[in-house]
């Protein structure tokens, strides 16, 4: 995967799929975001992409990483509509949010993906909890190392919600770990 550190630029999505409202980087701050960007007549995307998201999302705790798929249309734009996406995404049981990568203008590159550079499909972005840009890989990468990646942003941004003594900020937790509520 490519080590970047720069701001993830907003999506520019025209629809969502798997949530009941339009999803943003802001919205998701504090939690890592895995980024898949699809196309579902690319043969890598549902052989190894999309199936890895969707271990991923089984795998990590949700108030911790959000796994978000991007549509993002490049080539066969009438074949891939949103009627077909929707039962895509019910046929391959795909759980978590997707958008629909708003069509470029005036070429054929969609907003999100040109904004992003991708180089194609299937790209994983991998973007830390503070909206920045931390890896991003056309094509595949190992479960391992990706499982790696995603727990070191995790870890990094646990780090960042405790205070300089190392106690936690947030209400019941300390140094041991955090306790359910009585």
């Amino acid at each position: 995967m490519n080590a970047i550190d720069r701001p993830a630029p907003p999506w520019q999505v025209d629809r969502w799929f798997n949530t009941s409202r339009p999803l943003s980087l802001d919205a998701l701050r504090g939690k890592v975001i895995v980024l898949e960007a699809f196309q579902m007549l690319c043969p890598g995307c549902v052989s190894h992409g999309l199936p890895q998201a969707s271990r991923v999302h089984a795998t990590f705790p949700a108030d911790q990483v959000a796994v978000i798929g991007l549509h993002t249309v490049f080539e066969h734009h009438a074949a891939m509509t949103p009627v077909a996406l929707e039962a895509f995404l019910h046929e391959y049981r795909i759980a978590f949010p997707v958008g629909v990568d708003r069509p470029g203008t005036p070429g054929p590159i969609p907003q999100t993906m040109e904004a992003y550079a991708m180089r194609g499909t299937p790209t994983l972005v991998l973007i830390d909890a503070r909206g920045r840009i931390r890896h991003q890989h056309f094509g595949q990468v190992s479960d391992l190392v990706l499982g790696a990646q995603i727990a070191s942003l995790v870890h990094e941004a646990q780090l960042a919600t405790r205070e300089p003594d190392g106690a936690s900020i947030a209400p019941g937790c300390g140094p041991e770990g955090c306790a359910l509520p009585a």
